[in-house]
């Protein structure tokens, strides 16, 4: 019988037999976000030193790093697909580790034979990874068991894997990078989630807060929680509604671009924010846009009004929808797309919400709401997804491609953007939008991926009006 033929489609081994003294094998690594994110969920290396950016700040290296069996894991591929190849076996490893892997190094690991066992076929290896820098990371020692037989496999099909990641937030931060800090008025931030959201978005080159609330109680959270305010204002008011108060002022004088809610209510603020004569009311309905990044959905997808509009008639839907489309276009969406919700994608008289959806989009035809392209009603699923909306015949520009959702009602959207986040892993970030200012309500539930999003979200709307846009 001829040898088993060889090529790209198949893998083989080296027997004991073959192998000699000084035979080297590597192999090459970046690491990657995800390759971080599938260690800790196959071995459940949950330590926040791998995972959170904010704690891994705190730590020695000051930053991410990989776990450090991720660079011995690499090993294994080595082993078992190259030298020997299958039909390996490990036996013993000894691993000293002696720098950090951080996101992005590229390590090259080389195993060289050291030894051979002729009474056990046992091949001791000697490996080494050496970073990007040529610093060694990693020095091991490994016996691998090695297969008496000459092996030819077809290449196995691994199942195909998905990293749900939030990307879309990580590039809202990026337009940010080149823009100066705002001034934010930061209104009554007495707990550990306020306070600290502040800082953070601080320390992320987002915002300059102004601290506005009772100066002994902000430093003494600060004490509390240990969080460094020294290089930020504070503005003494006695209680929450003289902060409230004192925010909009300060909005209304152009010493603040940009409101941030602390721990106070969010209708003492908004009862301050939109007083008749010394709040920050414009021509327009007052509305809330949920910016959810939803790792399974292909872009950015806007939710509104789940916040503050409860009931919206027509009319209050108009300028929602509108406050919507002109948030997406500061944020770089092109002409962006309005799925306008309701249960069914057919007209009803007997659901309003299909009505209501019939008459946006004729406004929309006559201009009494621009800048954005509007399909509705349309059911949840052909709004955001095409495969369901071509099974119902439905064609349209928008369907399975929005960026926008407008809800019925804030229970609607509430219970969606809650759906979102707790079944779809997503985070959802936002700003109250129809006022002179954006408005950050940040919540306590928030991580720091949402906070810095919500602020980033913040700062782009204040640069855009800034520039007239």
């Amino acid at each position: 019988m001829g040898e088993p033929a060889i090529n790209a489609d198949t893998i083989t081994n080296r027997t004991f037999a073959e192998i000699t003294i000084g035979e080297q094998a590597s192999l090459t690594r970046t690491l990657k976000p995800r390759d971080i994110q599938l260690f800790a969920t196959l071995s459940g290396d949950l330590n926040p030193t791998h995972l959170d950016e904010s704690f891994a700040r705190t730590q020695q290296a000051g930053k991410l790093t990989a776990p450090s069996m991720w660079a011995a894991s690499l090993t294994s591929g080595l082993f078992g697909s190259q030298l020997p190849g299958p039909g390996s076996i490990f036996a013993a490893q000894s691993f000293r580790y002696l720098h950090p892997v951080y996101l992005n190094d590229t390590l090259t690991l080389t195993a060289e034979v050291r030894e051979k066992r002729p009474e056990s076929r046992v091949v001791v290896f000697a490996c080494t990874a050496i970073n990007q820098r040529n610093e060694t990371v990693m020095e091991a020692t490994i016996e691998v068991i090695a297969p008496a037989e000459k092996i030819v496999t077809p290449r196995p099909e691994l199942a195909s894997m998905a990293i749900q990641t939030h990307d879309k937030f990580r590039r809202l931060l990026e337009h940010c990078t080149p823009l100066p800090d705002v001034i934010t008025a930061v209104v009554h931030p007495c707990d550990e989630s306020s306070l600290t959201a502040a800082v953070e978005a601080a320390e992320a080159s987002l915002i300059v807060p102004i601290l506005i609330g009772p100066s002994d109680k902000i430093r003494a959270t600060a004490d509390q929680y240990q969080i460094d305010i020294r290089r930020f204002e504070i503005v003494d008011v006695p209680h929450s509604h003289a902060a409230a108060a004192k925010a909009v002022e300060l909005v209304r004088n152009g010493q603040a671009e940009v409101l941030m809610k602390g721990s106070l209510h969010t209708d003492e603020l908004m009862h301050e924010a939109m007083r008749a004569d010394t709040g920050l009311r414009t021509g327009s309905r007052v509305s809330h846009v949920f910016c959810m990044d939803v790792p399974s959905y292909h872009k950015l997808l806007l939710v509104t009004d789940a916040a503050i509009n409860i009931y919206p008639t027509l009319d209050e839907k108009r300028d929602i929808c509108q406050n919507a489309i002109d948030l997406a276009l500061v944020l770089g969406i092109k002409q962006p797309k309005v799925a306008i919700l309701s249960a069914v994608e057919t007209i009803s008289t007997k659901i309003a919400s299909t009505t209501d959806a019939a008459s946006l989009c004729k406004m929309a035809d006559r201009r009494q709401i621009t800048g954005g392209l509007l399909d509705g009603p349309l059911a949840f699923d052909n709004a955001i997804s095409k495969v369901a909306a071509t099974i119902k015949g439905i064609k349209s520009e928008v369907a399975g491609d929005a960026d926008i959702l407008l809800v019925p009602d804030l229970e609607a959207g509430n219970i969606l953007v809650k759906q979102l986040t707790f079944m779809a892993h997503a985070d959802g970030g936002g700003i109250v939008v129809g006022i002179r200012v954006p408005l950050i309500l940040t919540s306590r539930a928030d991580n720091i991926r949402i906070r810095l999003a919500s602020c980033a979200i913040a700062v782009l709307v204040a640069h855009a009006r800034r520039s007239g846009q």
